[in-house]
């Protein structure tokens, strides 16, 4: 088994679809862009986040972003994204996005691990060992390059 997955990093460009009346990428493009560095760092863990026929799923707890930059169409951008705390039945993420090495924004992103029973609510479950275990949190203010498990994906 590869060894457990901290962050990863994806390169991006913005789509003309992406952005507003104003030429900006729509804010609300910026959690789509949080959730697809979300899923390919599942991916680099061996996992999905969605499997077919799984009995739990992943909804989204608590996610919010800040913004410094704006994005227009055709940046190349970056999406990091680095687990920060794993915990029972939750796995907690920040994310960052960088353009030619400026801070354009930080989005924080909280997925609570729930069953998925047909006819039942879903309820909150522990987060099963095969899947926590494919993932080291590392803290926020972590140096980057400080030993934490990371692949590129390009554009």
């Amino acid at each position: 088994m590869e060894p457990p997955v901290s962050e990863i990093r994806i390169g991006r460009r913005v789509q003309f679809h992406e952005t507003d009346a104003a030429g900006l990428v729509h804010f609300s493009v910026f959690f789509r862009y949080m959730e697809e560095a979300e899923h390919a760092l599942w991916r680099a863990a061996g996992l999905s986040i969605a499997p077919r026929g799984s009995e739990i799923g992943w909804p989204r707890l608590e996610t919010s972003f800040e913004f410094r930059e704006a994005l227009r169409f055709e940046d190349e951008f970056e999406i990091a994204i680095r687990v920060v705390e794993v915990a029972s039945r939750t796995i907690r993420y920040v994310c960052r996005l960088t353009k030619d090495g400026v801070h354009l924004a930080t989005g924080r992103l909280t997925i609570v691990c729930v069953r998925k029973a047909a006819g039942e609510p879903m309820r909150a479950v522990a987060i099963p060992p095969e899947i926590a275990q494919r993932f080291r949190a590392v803290g926020e203010d972590e140096a980057e390059d400080r030993g934490t498990h990371e692949r590129a994906v390009g554009t």
